[in-house]
């Protein structure tokens, strides 16, 4: 049988070219018996595309299609390729190079089992040398998916396995089971002695200014080891300022990674030698990242029996405590082989532009391929990588921990080389009633101790949230009538992993997958359900079009046009005001992160900024004005008003960034019905790096006039970059009250 062997680095598949197959593919419910048809398969890709594609089926995004894929989750897929053996010289190796297969899966050589594996993130090698002529038939066969209990509506059917459970469906993803061939694949030949792989690891001087080089080079001679392997260095610029054939080497006058806003992502180039050849080149970056307590955090609990302390969760990097400004990255696509490089640079490139520094990796998705990383490094974003758990029961049973711990091995091994990596976590909400698993959970543990062996420096966390995170709310209104305005201006939390407001696509994006007879008004049991807009949450279940909310501020809406800009005004005002709400509770808090940022495929309402593919939504423009490094901030206590009421609100100047903010003054206007009321002129003082300032409040008694919003606009005179205005709802009354005289104004 070939030799094969599975791998933890995918240095190895960027090294030497790679010659794809011609594959193609069929299902059987029997792996005994040969499927009656086989389709042409693009690889990477999925199963159920490839069988679309020769079958003429309806396009999966519009309606209720996917469910046209339900059978393809219980039975067993086969891929097939003719192999054509490259000539080879002196001493060369042919072989059969996989970068994943997703999930469970057998490879055949002529009907030779040669390779066996469970596990999506785990690349593989076989050894065709010698083995295997042109003509042969290499195979894969993949196995049902894997489920933990009979119901096709549960999403605890992957709690046995390894395998992400997001398409087992979420509230914003169908129950859509992927499976192929989702990685780079096909034929090499590399030379007798060849190169694997790279692992470069350092350790900054205490003062940030020296790293001290452990750059490890694997070959395939066990016995000769690196033996003529080398490296070297390259700034920036390019210009070299390190080259060893040792692994050890200090680079002094290090230029430091930072993330956005902080400063520049600063990379270097490491060049890989093997015999006097270059085989393999990528980027590296140099920085520090803690997990730090808070200023005052030792100071609680403050009473007796005196517990631990809420465990940090503040982010320093390179020293320099940062504030956490992002979203939670879920999968670009619901077919994980078909996300590439132009899935991933525009949407991360809109995040770099919305003042974003860090992405959480939720859990319950893929981990991201290997250029998902490189464009986080490049553009400044740091990554809260999460592993593939999420809201359910991993037992731990041994078969499970064993995959597991090579999946983990792997990823650790591949994305601990990134500077955008900012820490690790265990998985998405484990810790919750619905999943119930603790700190002395066994996978929590066999990770806790991978991450430690294998990457020491990066923090790590069991879950999210732990102790003194907010996850939630999700609604802009709840079911005790609170808003956003209330929620999170009464709570305390050290950082915010998860929030939301939900809203609805765009009214021409809507008719590209709803059908036109069911576009309005939106119905429960339509294509607005299959698409989350109702039913998509159990708490809630006219989540996530919330159309009792839209109707409790402006009433029914006559025409789509009207309640999707209603659905967009709550969304957008209710993101800006939590960004800004928990800036405003710095030091205790350090991070906001909404739930969510992007989504797989196109949800009629959704909490997510962007739509699939890549269609930013008025709230991504809102929650960009209110990510700027420095900006004019008011915080009202509700969003919906009536004539005659007294409009308050406290005006505040947030600064996050590491420069800080020249004095200057901010005018506060209200605009109702197209005319401005000046309400009151505050002169701040010069603000320090990372600090904020409260100034005054303000009162104005709410006028009737034409119409159901009125804004309110704060103006910094010569800084218009501070610049900020706010919408609220505002329902007329019959009588209203007038404002005694000297009312309009109340501290200032």
């Amino acid at each position: 049988m070939p030799s094969t062997s599975r791998l933890a680095s995918e240095h190895v598949a960027a090294s030497y070219p790679l010659v794809p197959l011609a594959w193609e593919v069929g299902f059987t419910r029997d792996p005994s018996v040969p499927p009656a048809e086989l389709v042409p398969a693009t690889v990477p890709g999925a199963v159920q595309l490839d069988w679309a594609r020769a079958k003429g089926l309806p396009d999966y995004t519009v309606g209720d299609n996917f469910r046209q894929f339900r059978f393809a989750e219980d039975v067993y897929w086969v891929y097939r390729a003719r192999l054509e053996v490259p000539r080879t010289g002196a001493g060369e190796r042919v072989v059969f190079y996989c970068g994943g297969v997703d999930y469970r899966f057998r490879v055949l050589l002529d009907g030779e089992l040669c390779h066996d594996q469970e596990g999506m993130f785990t690349p593989f090698e076989i050894d065709l040398t010698g083995r295997a002529k042109t003509g042969d038939e290499l195979s894969i066969v993949i196995f049902p998916a894997p489920k933990a209990t009979p119901s096709p509506e549960d999403r605890t059917q992957a709690r046995l396995s390894n395998k992400p459970p997001v398409s087992y469906g979420w509230d914003w993803h169908p129950r859509l089971i992927p499976c192929g061939i989702w990685q780079e694949t096909g034929i090499q030949v590399r030379p007798a002695r060849h190169f694997r792989s790279v692992d470069f690891r350092y350790r900054l001087s205490d003062d940030l200014t020296t790293a001290d080089l452990d750059v490890r080079i694997e070959t395939s001679d066990p016995g000769a080891g690196a033996a003529g392997a080398s490296y070297r260095l390259l700034d920036p610029e390019g210009n070299e300022v390190v080259s060893s054939e040792r692994p050890e080497a200090r680079l002094p006058g290090v230029r430091l990674w930072w993330p956005n806003g902080e400063g520049k992502p600063e990379l270097y180039t490491l060049e890989v030698r093997l015999d006097g050849a270059v085989v393999h080149t990528r980027k590296v970056g140099f920085r520090r990242v803690r997990l730090v307590m808070h200023e005052g955090a030792w100071d609680e609990p403050a009473r007796f029996p005196k517990s631990r302390s809420r465990p940090p969760v503040t982010l320093e990097v390179n020293g320099r405590t940062i504030f956490a400004r992002g979203s939670n990255w879920v999968c670009p696509e619901i077919f994980p082989g078909i996300i590439d490089e132009g899935v991933y640079r525009p949407l991360l490139e809109l995040a770099r532009d919305a003042h974003f520094n860090l992405l959480r990796t939720w859990g319950g998705a893929i981990i991201n391929k290997e250029v998902f990383y490189e464009l986080c490094d490049k553009l400044g974003l740091m990554v809260w990588t999460e592993f593939h758990l999420a809201c359910n029961l991993y037992e731990g049973e041994p078969s499970y921990l064993r995959v597991l711990q090579q999946e983990a091995e792997s990823t650790i091994r591949r994305v601990r080389q990134h500077p955008s990596l900012a820490l690790w976590c265990g998985g998405n909400e484990l810790f919750n009633v619905w999943s119930g698993m603790t700190d002395q959970s066994l996978p929590l543990r066999l990770l806790n101790k991978l991450t430690y062996e294998l990457d020491r420096d990066t923090p790590f966390i069991p879950t999210a949230p732990i102790d003194g995170m907010g996850h939630g709310d999700y609604r802009f209104r709840d079911e005790h009538g609170r808003e956003p305005h209330q929620i999170f201006a009464t709570a305390s939390n050290t950082a915010y992993s998860e929030f939301g407001c939900p809203g609805p696509s765009d009214v021409e994006y809507l008719k590209t997958f709803i059908p036109e007879a069911e576009l309005f008004p939106p119905r429960e049991g339509t294509a607005w359900e299959a698409h989350h807009a109702f039913a998509a949450w159990s708490a809630d279940p006219g989540s996530w079009l919330c159309q009792a909310t839209l109707e409790h501020y402006f009433g029914p809406a006559r025409t789509l046009e009207e309640l999707v800009e209603r659905g967009q005004l709550l969304q957008r005002e209710g993101y800006k005001f939590i960004f800004e709400e928990a800036r405003r509770q710095k030091p205790v808090c350090s991070m906001a992160l909404n739930w969510c940022y992007n989504e797989p495929w196109p949800s009629a309402a959704n909490n997510n900024l962007i739509s699939w593919p890549r269609r930013p939504k008025p709230a991504y423009h809102a929650v960009k004005a209110a990510c700027r490094p420095a900006l004019a901030s008011a915080r009202a206590p509700k969003f919906g008003w009536k004539s005659g009421e007294e409009f308050r609100a406290d005006l505040f100047v947030l600064n996050d960034a590491p420069e800080g903010v020249a004095s200057g003054t901010v005018e506060a206007r209200i605009v109702c019905a197209g005319r401005a009321v000046v309400l009151v002129s505050w002169r701040f003082p010069d603000l320090a790096p990372r600090r904020n300032e409260k100034g005054p409040t303000l009162s104005f008694v709410l006028p009737t006039f034409e119409g159901d919003t009125f804004r309110l606009e704060l103006v910094v005179a010569g800084q218009e970059a501070l610049d900020s205005s706010y919408t609220f709802a505002c329902a007329s009354v019959s009588e209203p009250r007038k404002a005694a005289p000297g009312e309009r104004f109340l501290n200032g």
